[in-house]
């Protein structure tokens, strides 16, 4: 097995944050697909699976390690601290009832990257405290990936902005057309699921992120 690719968490590009789920994919394997959300430019992916075994996610995730490396693209697990260690991820993404991020922090160290989820300046604040590295906030659009999950909407994501500095991204029914919204309210990005691995031909839709990313990014 060739080396494993180390990421400067400082570096991180966070604007087309991949997430997985096997839901989505409508029936196709899952590295091919990311392969395709890769070509079309995501910036960060984050390995996420909520049926699998300890053994079949950790080879699962070994592969999507070996595959993002190959485009220079850093990799995050969610929850699970355990499979991120062992396949060497840049990172990994705790939500408010996971394990807390001040254990995290003190199991992994400076360099390892944590993501927490948050849904008001509150859970914001106390993240960062802890020692996040950046926020997932939602579901800012809803979610049919995780039901029950409040809508946080566009002001709700802007107040979450005013009192932290550290990156986020909104996350919960983002897609190509409404992701400039989510770029307009000082997010560093947005954490896509179906709107990327949803779509007919999975490259051009991240296509249409990048055009987006980029045409907000010249208008400032």
């Amino acid at each position: 097995m060739s080396e494993l690719k180390k990421f400067d968490k400082k570096r991180i590009d966070y604007s087309i944050y991949l997430l997985t789920d096997d839901e989505c994919l409508k029936g196709r394997p899952l590295l091919p697909s990311v392969e395709e959300a890769l070509q079309g430019g995501v910036t960060l992916v984050q390995y996420r699976s909520k049926f699998k075994d300890g053994g079949p996610m950790y080879e699962e995730a070994l592969a999507l390690k070996a595959l993002c490396d190959s485009y220079d693209v850093p990799l995050i697990i969610n929850d699970r601290v355990d499979v991120a260690l062992a396949v060497s991820a840049a990172g990994v993404h705790v939500g408010q009832d996971d394990l807390p991020c001040s254990v995290v922090r003190a199991l992994t160290g400076a360099d390892f990257v944590i993501g927490v989820s948050a849904h008001n300046p509150e859970e914001a604040r106390h993240a960062i405290a802890a020692g996040a590295d950046y926020l997932g906030c939602g579901a800012v659009f809803g979610t049919a990936t995780k039901p029950g999950v409040a809508k946080l909407g566009l002001e709700n994501l802007r107040a979450i902005r005013r009192v932290v500095t550290k990156p986020m991204v909104g996350i919960g029914g983002v897609k190509a057309d409404n992701y400039g919204e989510v770029l307009s309210t000082g997010a560093d990005g947005a954490a896509v699921i179906s709107g990327i691995l949803g779509a007919d031909d999975i490259k051009a839709e991240v296509a249409k992120f990048v055009a987006v990313r980029n045409a907000e990014a010249g208008s400032k």
